[in-house]
């Protein structure tokens, strides 16, 4: 196996070998510590809702979410053990053929894609929906991953360390705001600048590219009402507590009434069709007002010792690929976390962001596992001295 660099010890390519070992057990515990809550809080966010069901989608089955959520997290389960027992390698040869194909996904969503709220985001197979949305995020990284190594010596240089990123986060915010979304199209910016952070571009870049990005909020609040709605919305959300504010006074609401130690597991009032998305965007609301500031700050916890191993991981990688694509998933993991609770609690606008593990979805949920037995399959490749 060719190594980019050796790092972090004294051993080098000369006296060294890349051995297949076990993977890490306090990463892989920690995920299935989340996603065994998570499931948990989707069965107690998710019943009344599916009882109750207006759309009569769910056809009364008040277990419809939960048996739908426990199966993706049984099938992502498998593919996070699949992934892990693949060799990085496998993942840096295919990173183009993987975005080759969400790219084709991409552009089938505005065509034939399932609508629902107003937008197309899903592709419907069978009775099934895929949100390649989602796969944008990793394909993101692992061609930013490939193309930082292959150009790690001109990073620095506007050719080579700009326009070749730039263009294929042009190509993927292009389509996606077609569909639209905006939520995923933020992710894909904030991912795509940490990548190249990580891959040594000037700081000079980032100041230009964050002038634009004000000059394009400016635009966007000018010529899109509903953007300038949400920004005084999320300033006073209860001067329209029963239109644009119902969401988020909902969900302030539902953390203020769980206090210290909350009202218990299943004890959650406002999840009787009061607050919209319960067991979904909002799901972090209803963990508070059930298991309390105790228990929300406990899995907040949790995450932040996730977060930390896997940056732990990216550190001991032997390989610059590895650790990019390890930092790069863990920095996805960081920012759909913090900007989740962020928007439960009101710290910023309104956006469609879910909570990694906890909000129902299958496609994300099974992409997210995926993307964490990437990172148990760079913690199984050790170098060793022979």
């Amino acid at each position: 196996m060719r190594y980019d660099e050796a790092r972090l010890t004294g051993f080098s390519p000369a006296n060294s070998r890349t051995q297949r070992s076990g993977f890490d057990w306090p990463f892989f515990l920690l995920v299935m510590s989340l996603l065994l809550i998570g499931v948990v809080m989707v069965l107690s966010a998710s019943y009344p809702r599916a009882y109750y069901d207006p759309g009569h989608v769910t056809g009364g089955n008040a277990a419809y979410f939960f048996v739908r959520q426990l199966l993706f997290a049984l099938l992502g389960v498998g593919a996070m053990c699949v992934a892990s027992v693949l060799p990085m390698g496998f993942y840096r040869r295919y990173a183009f053929h993987f975005f080759a194909l969400t790219v084709v996904l991409l552009m089938l969503v505005p065509l034939v894609g399932v609508r629902a709220n107003g937008a197309r985001r899903w592709l419907g197979v069978g009775g099934l929906t895929l949100q390649p949305s989602e796969l944008a995020k990793l394909a993101v990284i692992l061609s930013y991953a490939v193309l930082i190594c292959r150009y790690r010596g001109r990073m620095k240089t506007f050719r080579w360390g700009i326009l070749p990123f730039a263009g294929l986060l042009a190509l993927l915010v292009g389509l996606l705001v077609l569909e639209p979304h905006f939520s995923a199209s933020i992710i894909l910016i904030a991912i795509a600048g940490a990548m190249l952070f990580l891959g040594g571009v000037r700081l000079g870049w980032f100041a230009a590219a964050l002038t634009a990005a004000l000059a394009g909020l400016g635009v966007l609040l000018a010529f899109f009402p509903y953007a300038s709605t949400r920004i005084v919305t999320w300033r006073d959300p209860f001067s329209s507590a029963s239109d644009e504010g119902y969401q988020i006074v909902q969900s302030l609401y539902t953390i203020g009434s769980g206090g210290l130690s909350g009202l218990g597991l299943g004890g959650s009032r406002q999840k009787f069709l009061y607050l919209p998305e319960e067991h979904n965007d909002f799901i972090f609301s209803v963990v508070c007002e059930e298991l309390g500031f105790l228990g929300a700050s406990l899995i907040l916890l949790l995450f932040a010792a996730l977060i930390l191993r896997g940056y732990w991981i990216s550190l001991h990688c032997r390989e610059r690929f590895s650790s990019l694509v390890c930092a790069g998933i863990t920095t996805l993991l960081a920012i759909q976390m913090f900007l989740n609770v962020a928007v439960v609690t009101n710290l910023v606008p309104c956006t469609g962001i879910s909570l990694p593990f906890f909000s129902y979805g299958g496609t994300a949920l099974l992409i997210q596992l995926g993307e964490m037995g990437i990172i148990l399959s760079a913690s199984r490749e050790t170098l060793i001295a022979k």
